[in-house]
């Protein structure tokens, strides 16, 4: 798409924001109650074998973008086709990414805005990045990252002076038994939001050093399980398990209890900031994956220019998705897991890194006789 180049660096505070992004808003591993940090801990795991694998595919070809060797590999109708359904995954997920958000902002801020405004705030913003390319996107994500961290430190420091936090709530440990994690790493915390890095494939030909994707990468996804798992536990510890499963954004409402020494108080519109940038990142790398490719799909020789329409296209995706908030999140917990980022994320890239395996072997067979 472009002559550009990102660091290591770049790449794993990219990671971390994407991975915190929407989930930091709808924590993860609400199915384990009151284990449901154990479950991100858990689903932190599987989404290192499922990097693996990712990174692994690209290592086959690193010269090539995925529609390339998904060509040497299944062949270019079934490439075409399995491309274009990954497009419209794309841009369902950042849709449903942007109306988590969207929603986020009506309730704390913009109680008597359309979410349509709000929505299309959110988008312009990431319509622009697009365009900048991907190397001002990762340089922007250096800028914003120490704000974001700073603001999250401030959080925790002000939430533990304030003596909300009650650990009895996070006991008994396991009191449902492991199967409750488990089927709740199943079910949620693996797709959601490690299983998402595959969107990063779009992301790795841009490396200016691919040896060091896996450590960058298995590095960024630990820390960022670590955090989130740690947050989660704090929601618990603040809120109990039965509010904080009743809550729409448990971590507002967590910032909500925040009052050290009677003036310092009513801080959730400040931590809004810290989700937005998150939100915005997430946004952005899902949208600039589906103008990617839609470029490499159709041979567009000036992708930027996809930018807007793609970005109209989720807009509309986004605010049609569903009638409610409601409903958004029933989709969202009982119908995509397994239906849609199943097969995206794990049965089609597993069974690709196994064509090309046995590709490989094949080849290295051939050319042993061949010498003999």
């Amino acid at each position: 798409m472009e002559n550009a180049k990102i660091s290591k660096r770049q790449l794993f505070i990219m990671i971390i924001l994407f991975e915190l992004g929407s989930s930091l808003l709808i924590p993860p591993g609400t199915m384990a109650g009151r284990d449901a940090w154990l479950s991100v801990l858990l689903g932190c795991v599987a989404g290192l074998g499922l990097f693996y694998v990712y990174q692994a595919l690209y290592q086959f070809f690193p010269d090539s973008s995925p529609r390339d060797y998904m060509n040497e590999l299944i062949g270019r109708h079934l490439s075409w086709v399995v491309s274009l359904l990954y497009i419209l995954y794309f841009s369902y997920i950042a849709a449903r990414v942007l109306r988590d958000f969207g929603e986020m902002l009506l309730t704390f801020a913009y109680q008597d805005t359309p979410i349509l405004i709000v929505n299309a705030m959110l988008m312009l913003t990431a319509i622009y990045a697009i365009r900048k390319g991907i190397e001002v996107l990762a340089r922007a994500g250096e800028l914003l990252f120490g704000i974001m961290y700073f603001l999250a430190a401030i959080g925790i420091i002000l939430i533990i002076s304030s003596g909300t936090m009650n650990l009895k709530y996070l006991q008994p440990v396991l009191a449902d038994g492991m199967g409750t994690v488990i089927y709740s790493v199943f079910k949620q915390t693996m797709y959601i939001p490690f299983g998402e890095m595959i969107v990063f494939i779009m992301i790795f030909p841009y490396l200016n050093n691919r040896k060091s994707i896996k450590k960058t990468g298995f590095l960024a996804i630990i820390i960022s399980g670590l955090f989130l798992s740690m947050a989660v536990a704090i929601n618990i510890s603040v809120l109990d398990v039965n509010l904080t499963l009743r809550s729409q954004f448990p971590l507002l409402s967590t910032i909500q209890t925040i009052k050290v020494e009677e003036f310092l108080d009513r801080l959730d519109v400040f931590f809004m900031l810290v989700l937005v940038i998150g939100g915005f990142f997430k946004v952005s790398l899902f949208t600039y994956a589906v103008v990617v490719g839609v470029s490499t799909l159709f041979k567009e020789k000036n992708p930027s220019q996809l930018a807007f329409p793609v970005g109209l296209g989720i807009l509309i995706l986004s605010i049609t998705i569903a009638s409610n908030f409601s409903e958004h999140m029933n989709e969202g917990l009982k119908i995509v897991p397994i239906y849609i980022h199943l097969p995206f994320q794990v049965i089609f890239p597993v069974l690709l890194l196994l064509i090309a395996v046995i590709k490989q072997k094949v080849k290295g067979s051939v050319y042993s006789s061949s010498k003999k």
